[in-house]
């Protein structure tokens, strides 16, 4: 398995010059029908919408296989193994993977695996209500409001609800509601 932080450390620079917000760099090991197929994902998006749309996503996917190729010319190949270069959006349900996120996303429900349990509970789920320092506030639903330091988070995401839908407006939804009909006979 590579290095995650010296991969982000690569391919933060190439996002961010492309004038995009790297959300979260991981190594995704599958098992598949011919064994293991690693991936190499990365979530990126824009700063004004909070999103991708596809064309973004091959900007990022062309930038970084450029880097990667001159690093393996290079003899400064960080992968050991063949792998899928997988670039998203984060998604409206997206992971929690930066302090400021935290702000970013206030008001909104998320799910959140502590490494070390805060008063017994290691698993929370309950609405984002700030964050102080590096102290991140949560009103959960079940234990009320918790507080706990970002270094304890060991996974986080946002959960799909109306609110979320309805804050998460699509970059252009230009022509969603137009049919196109295929011209043709369909009583044959």
């Amino acid at each position: 398995m590579p290095d995650i932080e010296a991969l982000t450390a690569i391919i933060a620079p190439e996002v961010e010059a492309l004038g995009f917000g790297l959300v979260r760099v991981a190594w995704l090991a599958r098992g598949g029908m011919e064994g293991n197929d690693p991936a190499l994902q990365i979530m990126a998006e824009r700063p004004d919408t909070r999103q991708l749309v596809i064309e973004d996503c091959a900007e990022i996917s062309r930038a970084l296989s450029e880097k990667f190729d001159a690093m393996e010319e290079a003899s400064e190949d960080p992968f050991e193994e063949p792998y899928r270069l997988e670039v998203s959006s984060p998604g409206i349900d997206r992971p929690l993977t930066r302090l400021s996120d935290y702000t970013d996303w206030q008001g909104h429900e998320a799910r959140i695996v502590l490494i070390e349990p805060v008063d017994r509970h290691k698993k929370l789920r309950g609405n984002l209500a700030g964050v102080e320092g590096e102290t991140i506030l949560l009103d959960d639903r079940k234990f009320g409001r918790k507080q706990f330091e970002y270094a304890n988070v060991d996974n986080a995401k946002l959960l799909l609800t109306d609110r979320l839908i309805a804050s998460s407006a699509p970059v252009n939804s230009d022509g969603v509601d137009d049919i196109e009909e295929e011209p043709g006979n369909l009583d044959a």
